[in-house]
């Protein structure tokens, strides 16, 4: 593997303000609160669950937090001051970790992905959302493909040193590429090439957030925020009834915003170039890899954010309209219902799907 020092890297990053200031970045997972800024990720005063109790205002949130799958994870209750609530939104991270990850060796997909048959039953959360991924490899006609971890496996954006992949080991990886040789029946996934191995990091942060949701609502939260590394997800409005504004973060500035928004019971989902990435030779590589040729896509975008009701679906869309392009992708979300999305081009201007404009603070 051809190797260069590596420039830089990071997740999934978006800021977001409510009440009266509340700053939430997903590299850093530091609170600034009402203009105070709480070091979440610090050694201060925290409950088992990773939560900062010592809140100085009545009107501030409950706020929790915790490091799992794969990164900085909040939660913040704006109308409960229930720990217990709070700590079992935390949980189900930890829950559904040992549900979707690729590497921990006790997970079912980690566990899928290692089969030795050709049809295995698995949790039907699982399986659940691998039809969902498929539904969006299919829609994109491929261009976005949970089958691409074999791809993926070769490319280490962590690294001290990374470099580019082989020639052969690439071209070896992608004969292994295809949704199409997946097949889901109820909870029996079927894989016509035995060396095809699923990735779900573009769509399972968005399930995990719908059902962090699901649970709070369950136990009468109706404010919340839900940050599962920048797969944003609001509960309802803020406690006086006035809408969250949501920052999205300027590419590679993760300290400024490029466009701020307002929303309520939406989830506002981000991908793009700067998220994941190291410089070889001067050419940024990120993460959002083509399954067509086992590259970073190319195609003039340095981000993409979806606003809509699911995070599933919002974080599904944002990689899939990224693979797609400016062009289909924004055809592709005019033809979804309650679904916009802000494209932003490699000079920085930004495009819009229909309506997306109106959520745009005036």
């Amino acid at each position: 593997m051809k190797k260069e020092d590596n420039k830089s890297s990071g997740i999934k990053n978006i800021y977001f303000i409510a009440i009266a200031v509340v700053l939430i970045s997903a590299v850093a997972a530091i609170f600034f609160v009402n203009n105070k800024e709480k070091e979440i990720a610090g050694s201060q005063s925290k409950s088992e669950a990773g939560v900062n109790n010592n809140r100085s205002k009545k009107n501030e949130p409950l706020v929790g937090s915790e490091f799992a799958l794969d990164t900085a994870i909040t939660v913040m209750l704006y109308d409960s001051e229930n720990q217990e609530i709070l700590d079992g939104a935390l949980a189900l991270c930890r829950k559904y970790e040992k549900l979707f990850s690729t590497t921990l060796s006790e997970s079912e997909l980690y566990k899928l992905n290692h089969r030795t048959a050709q049809t295995v039953e698995v949790d039907s959360e699982l399986a659940y959302v691998i039809e969902r991924g498929l539904y969006y490899s299919k829609l994109s006609k491929g261009a976005f493909d949970i089958t691409i971890e074999p791809v993926k496996g070769l490319w280490d954006f962590k690294a001290e040193n990374p470099g580019l992949p082989e020639d052969k080991e690439l071209a070896s990886a992608l004969n292994k590429v295809s949704y199409e040789s997946v097949e889901v029946d109820q909870a029996e996934i079927t894989f016509k090439n035995p060396d095809t191995r699923i990735d779900l990091g573009a769509i399972a942060k968005g399930y995990i957030a719908d059902k962090i949701k699901e649970y709070l609502i369950e136990n009468n939260v109706k404010s919340a925020i839900i940050n599962l590394g920048g797969n944003v997800l609001c509960v309802g409005k803020k406690p006086d009834g006035s809408d969250f504004t949501i920052g999205l973060q300027k590419p590679f500035s993760p300290d400024e915003v490029i466009q701020v928004i307002v929303v309520s019971d939406l989830s506002v989902v981000t991908s793009g170039v700067y998220e994941r990435y190291f410089t070889y030779k001067g050419k940024n590589y990120h993460h959002i890899l083509n399954p067509a040729d086992g590259y970073p896509y190319d195609n003039g975008l340095l981000g993409v954010s979806i606003v809509c009701p699911a995070s599933i679906d919002a974080d599904a869309l944002s990689t899939t309209c990224f693979s797609l392009g400016l062009e289909k992708g924004i055809e592709l979300l005019n033809s979804i219902p309650s679904t916009y999305g802000f494209f932003v081009l490699d000079d920085y201007s930004i495009k819009y799907s229909e309506g997306a404009e109106a959520l745009i603070v005036k």
